[in-house]
């Protein structure tokens, strides 16, 4: 019987918080698959994968870079994406077009905040994980601490599969639970030395194994059945069982190494075969047709849908890159572009490497593939069969926070300004452009200080544009804090021939859904009986108060977090319109923010700062004179890891103040956690 090809795909990526060791796994990955020639480094700025000259001058990763590599038999699509908070968007739209992921931690820091906002983001996409602790040869490594913090914060069931041989800088293997044989890697070596568990690590590895088996057991029906009658599990059923469980969702392999010192990576691949999902492994991809629900099976032979998740403009040409869920595309094939409804033309179809490209004659379902020739589609759009179109749901993107105002230099280089921020906002959705109705600058909005640094950056290298910046802001929001109760609007306008009637009272109270302090949105409802306002008229009015709440009375900023009640009205026989009472909802509504209690609501943020213990009251006081509230205080070795929540606009510049504070030797990192109350002296 032959083996469909698709059980040999695996389409994953890495997720994990700054600096824990990301893009060495990534690089390690292809070295040992062959697929490069020699272990890149971040810190020497040769990674294949970090290949934009700022992702090399920062030592970070920016943008989500693919690779295809080959291990074991199996084709591994691999997206190494951000750990910065500020490109979260990049994360976003890759977990919408994977199957698995490996999320990395630090062995000595365990589960850092962005570590638990891309398990959160995993979560909510529904994609299963394996878990590699990393760094185990630093000073202060924990395997238990770190699974320890992995149980506590983000809640799953960790199944460690490997317990370590030696700690700190002694560490050189693992053993392997599953098997309870013994890897080593010595210095230098690309492979590891199977051998016997030993002696001295026997008895804890039989420990280990037996809860590795009950932990199994209780949540597997075949190995609970096995474990009953024997006592113990085979390692194949253990496997096998591992398997179910990580793709269920129901428990986390665990695995730990050194990428930087080559050990643990081989282990993590063949976890990565083992357990992480294949395209058929996954449900169906779901999609809608003239508003009915649509499934597309992973099979080459069904009708070709594909969801682009990525843009990228390079010197030869526009990339958009491409998860093909079902069919095959060819080159030179006619494709329908679902949003826009129109069709494109594939010109070439690339396999990935980063910012190196292999040329294929086609690509098929489970793939993730670069093509060129696609010239509107965007990240989020869905390309299908024109015989058989389908609307895929397009990844969410966040609403941008921060932002500064740009021009350039020379008047005479503002319209090529305009057509860089225009290609900027095509290939990075979570970067917004509008102009200001006041000051007519050209505003930039995006996710944070360093996601509007690269961009500035970007226009300047990549388009050789000198342009002036200016101070950063934050998006500020109103909100109702005490409400009004039946305000009288009216709307009469009579100029020649037919006029304008419309007469509403509305009720304006504070509404919260979700609780992050800026509030649920937006409800409209209405109480009118008898007819006093019909459907139609009461359309309108929700319409004209959505218009009213893009500029509130404080400062022109949104306004969110309120429910406004239309309880009556009156219409006229000939005047009244849904024109007429459209502008009574926008103009009552504004008047009724003004009659309202209202509040400036500013964007918060969480960081965490790990600082020495010999600066932490410095530290305390800066927080303190920037407006944050500390939430709490932990003591890990040797330094202290403080947390607190702090107004974003207070925290321009905090990286140059606290390595001033503490000679360099802090550090911190932020993520949003929503709005919450301005005090009045703030600046509007």
């Amino acid at each position: 019987m032959r083996t469909n090809p698709l059980t040999t795909v695996r389409n994953l990526g890495i997720l994990a918080h700054v600096d824990a060791g990301k893009t060495t796994v990534t690089e390690r990955i292809l070295y040992l698959t062959g697929t490069t020639h020699k272990r890149g480094e971040v810190h020497d700025g040769t990674t294949v994968t970090d290949f934009d000259p700022q992702e090399r001058d920062r030592g970070i990763t920016i943008f989500a870079a693919a690779v295809s590599c080959a291990w074991a038999g199996h084709r591994i699509n691999l997206i190494d994406t951000p750990g910065h908070v500020d490109f979260a968007d990049e994360v976003e739209r890759s977990l919408r077009v994977l199957d698995g992921a490996v999320a990395v931690f630090d062995a000595v820091a365990g589960v850092e905040p962005q570590s638990e906002s891309v398990w959160r983001q995993a979560d909510r996409h529904g994609v299963p994980r394996i878990a590699f602790v990393n760094k185990m040869d630093r000073a202060g490594a924990d395997l238990d601490a770190a699974v320890a913090s992995i149980r506590e914060r983000l809640h799953p069931v960790p199944l460690v599969v490997q317990l370590p041989i030696g700690t700190e800088d002694g560490f050189t293997g693992v053993v392997d639970l599953p098997r309870m044989r013994a890897l080593v890697w010595a210095d230098g070596a690309d492979a590891a030395e199977e051998g016997p568990v030993p002696g001295t690590l026997r008895e804890e590895a039989a420990r280990r194994r037996r809860v590795l088996e009950e932990a199994v057991a209780e949540r597997h029906p075949g190995a609970l059945e096995e474990f009953c009658d024997r006592e113990t599990l085979t390692a194949a059923t253990l496997t096998g069982a591992l398997r179910d469980l990580t793709r269920t969702g129901d428990g986390v392999v665990v695995l730990c190494g050194s990428a930087y010192r080559d050990r643990g990576v081989e282990p993590l691949l063949d976890a990565v075969v083992a357990y992480l999902p294949s395209p058929l492994d996954v449900p169906p991809v779901r999609g809608t047709h003239d508003g009915a629900e649509r499934e597309r099976p992973a099979d080459p032979a069904a009708p070709m849908a594909a969801l682009a998740f990525k843009v990228n403009a390079t010197p030869t040409g526009r990339l958009t890159y491409l998860r093909v869920y079902s069919g095959t595309i060819g080159k030179g094939d006619t494709v329908w572009d679902a949003g826009t409804r129109r069709t494109e033309r594939i010109g070439r179809i690339l396999r990935v490497r980063a910012d190196r490209h292999d040329p294929l004659e086609r690509a098929v379902a489970g793939d993730i593939v670069a093509v060129v020739g696609l010239k509107t589609a965007r990240a989020g759009s869905t390309l299908c069969a024109p015989g058989a179109p389908l609307l895929l749901e397009p990844p969410g993107v966040a609403e941008p926070v921060v932002h500064v105002a740009v021009e350039a230099r020379r008047s005479t280089e503002t319209d090529r300004l305009a057509a860089a921020l225009a290609r900027l906002t095509e290939e990075d959705p979570s970067l917004a452009v509008r102009t200001d109705p006041e000051t007519a600058q050209t505003v930039l909005s995006g996710m944070g200080e360093l996601h509007l640094e690269v961009a500035v950056e970007r226009v300047r290298r990549g388009y050789g544009l000198e342009v002036t910046v200016g101070r950063p802001g934050v998006a500020y929001r109103e909100t109702v804090g005490e409400g009004v109760t039946g305000f009288v609007h009216r709307h009469v306008k009579q100029d020649g021939g037919s006029g304008q009637f419309a007469h509403i009272v509305l009720d304006v109270e504070p509404w919260e859904q979700d609780g992050d302090g800026a509030g649920g949105g937006f409800v409209f409802r209405s109480t009118v009986v008898g007819g006093r306002v019909p459907q139609e008229y009461v359309r309108a009015v929700e319409a004209g108060c959505r218009d009213a709440l893009a500029e509130g009375p404080l400062g022109g900023h949104p306004v969110t977090g309120l429910r406004v009640t239309l309880t009556d009205g009156q219409t006229h026989v000939k005047d009244s319109s849904d024109t007429a009472f459209r502008t009574a909802g926008r103009f009552g509504l504004r008047d009724a923010l003004r009659a309202s209690g209202m509040i400036l609501l500013e964007p918060v943020v969480e960081v965490t700062v790990t600082v020495p213990e010999d600066g932490v009251g410095g530290v305390l006081g800066d927080l303190a004179a920037r407006r944050g509230r500390v939430t709490g205080s932990d003591p890990r070795g040797g330094a202290v890891v403080v947390t607190a929540t702090v107004p974003l606009a207070e925290l321009f510049g905090y990286a140059t103040r606290l390595r001033s504070r503490t000679q360099g030797r802090g550090t911190f990192t932020a993520r949003p956690t929503g709005y919450a109350p301005a005090p009045a002296a703030v600046v509007r």
